[in-house]
C-alpha cells in the first residue's frame, strides 16, 4: 500500500482555518464537484412503518426501479427516536471537539475497520479526504443474539477507562466533554449528562434493527418472500461509522468523500443540515440529496449487489465539505458474517437458470472481500470489478488507486 509522499497530519481545528489546503487534499477537475453546485435528485421513499404493517409486500412507486438504476431511497417513519439521534450528534460533537491526540488512542491500524482515521493520511498520498471517521464493530447488533454491551467494552478498551464515564453535557451551547470527576459546564451550572458509550451501543442496536427492516423492502423489490434475506445477515458483522467533514477554506478543491461505491451490504446513513451527499443517478448526473431530518439514506453496496447477482445496483456517491461548517453524518453498515459465503438466495439462482443467464459474481466470503478494501484496493467506483479480477487471478494483484472510502 502507498504511503503518504509527503508527512501530512490532518487535524481537524487547525486545517479549517488554513486559507490554502495542503496539496494532498486536491482532487482533480474531473473528479470533484463543480463550485456552484449540482441539482437535487427526486428521491424515492418508503414509509417503513406503514409496510411492515400492511404485510402486502407493495412498494411504493419507483423504489424498485431506483434499486436497479442507482441503488438509492429514503426510508420514513422508521421507529428511530428523534432523541437518539440527537443523543448521538451530541456524542459525536463530543467526541471531535478533543485534542488530536486524544482521538488517535483509537487510531486505526493498518488492515482494520475500525478505529480512528485523519483523512488516511497515512494510507495513500493523493486525492486525501476532508474529514475524519471514528468506525466500530456492532456485533451484537447485527447478529440478534443476547449478548450487549459490545460497543461500550470498544470505547473503554481503546480510549482508556476514563471513557467509562465520559458523554457530554445536555445544557451547554457548544460540546463539553465530562468525566468521573467534572460533571458541570463552563459556568459552573451542575446539569443532566449522558453517557456516549450508551448512547453508542443504543444507537447501534437500533440500526441493526432498521437494517433487517429495510431487507424487507429489497426482498419485495426483488419479488421475494417476507424475510427471505434476514437469515443472510444473522450474526453479522456489522460497522458504525461517525463522519466529521471540517468546514474548509477552499471547498471547491477538494471531497470530503471521493466517488465510491460501498463495499459493505447496505448503508444507512442520517446526515445533519449542512448536507453534501451526492449520487450518481441512473443517467449518469451526479445530483444532490436534500437532507431530511426524519429520513434515513439507504445505499445499496457492493456486497449487496452480489447478492442479487447484479439485479440491484451499487450506489456510487460522493460527499461535498462546506466552506464554513461542519457537516456531520452517522453511517451504520449492514454486512454478513464474515465467514458467510456471498451468494444469490436459491429463488433468485432458479431466476437466472430460467433466463439461462450466467452468474455475473462469484461466490465469496464477507472476509475475503472486506480485506481485500483494506489490504489491496482503495474503494472507489470499481472495487467489485477489482475484486472479481483478483479472484480470478488467484488472488494476486497489486495495491490499488482510486477513490475514497467511507461517507
Amino acid at each position: 500500500m502507498a504511503a503518504a509522499a509527503a508527512a501530512v497530519v490532518f487535524d481537524a481545528e487547525v486545517l479549517s482555518r488554513e486559507e490554502r489546503i495542503p496539496a494532498q487534499f486536491v482532487w482533480s477537475a474531473q473528479e470533484r464537484a463543480p463550485a456552484d453546485g449540482v441539482e437535487e435528485i427526486a428521491i424515492p421513499v418508503v414509509d417503513l412503518g406503514g409496510f411492515l404493517r400492511r404485510g402486502d409486500g407493495e412498494l411504493p412507486g419507483g423504489v424498485a426501479e431506483a434499486c436497479e438504476r442507482h441503488g438509492f431511497f429514503q426510508v420514513v417513519n422508521h421507529g428511530v427516536r428523534a432523541a437518539l439521534l440527537a443523543d448521538a450528534y451530541r456524542c459525536l460533537d463530543a467526541f471531535y471537539a478533543r485534542p488530536l491526540a486524544d482521538k488517535q488512542r483509537a487510531q486505526r491500524r493498518p488492515g482494520e475497520s475500525h478505529g480512528y482515521a485523519s483523512s488516511f493520511t497515512g494510507r495513500f498520498r493523493c486525492c486525501l479526504p476532508w474529514k475524519e471517521t471514528l468506525s466500530f464493530n456492532c456485533p451484537a447488533a447485527a447478529a440478534g443474539n443476547e449478548r450487549t454491551g459490545a460497543v461500550v467494552d470498544y470505547f473503554v478498551d481503546v480510549l482508556g477507562e476514563d471513557y467509562r464515564h465520559m458523554g457530554y453535557l445536555q445544557s451547554c451551547q457548544n460540546p463539553c466533554i465530562y468525566s468521573h470527576s467534572v460533571r458541570t459546564c463552563y459556568k459552573g451550572a451542575r446539569i443532566e449528562t449522558h453517557a456516549c458509550r450508551e448512547v453508542y451501543q443504543g444507537y447501534c442496536d437500533e440500526m441493526a434493527r432498521l437494517a433487517l427492516d429495510v431487507t424487507e423492502v429489497l426482498a419485495a423489490a426483488l419479488g421475494l418472500r417476507r424475510g427471505a434475506l434476514r437469515g443472510v445477515f444473522a450474526g453479522g458483522d456489522s460497522i458504525m461509522r461517525l463522519n466529521h467533514y471540517p468546514a474548509c477554506r477552499q471547498p471547491h478543491l477538494t471531497l470530503g468523500t471521493g466517488p465510491h461505491r460501498d463495499p459493505t451490504s447496505l448503508t444507512l446513513l442520517h446526515q445533519d443540515d449542512v448536507g453534501g451527499l451526492q449520487v450518481r443517478d441512473g443517467d449518469g448526473a451526479w445530483r444532490a440529496v436534500r437532507p431530511r431530518a426524519d429520513a434515513f439514506v439507504v445505499n445499496i453496496g457492493d456486497t449487496f449487489a452480489a447478492l442479487t447477482d447484479g439485479r440491484h445496483a451499487s450506489c456510487l456517491h460522493r460527499a461535498v465539505v462546506s466552506g464554513d461548517r461542519a457537516r456531520r453524518s452517522l453511517a451504520f453498515f449492514l454486512n454478513p458474517p464474515l465467514e458467510r459465503v456471498v451468494r444469490p438466495p436459491d429463488a433468485l439462482l432458479l431466476q437466472l437458470e430460467k433466463g439461462r443467464r450466467p452468474r455475473a459474481f462469484p461466490d465469496f466470503t464477507w472476509r475475503e472481500f472486506l480485506e481485500f478494501t483494506q489490504k489491496h484496493y482503495r474503494s472507489d467506483a470499481s472495487t467489485m470489478d477489482a475484486f472479481v479480477s483478483w479472484i480470478a487471478t488467484g488472488g494476486r494483484a497489486g495495491d490499488g488507486h482510486g477513490g475514497q472510502e467511507g461517507k
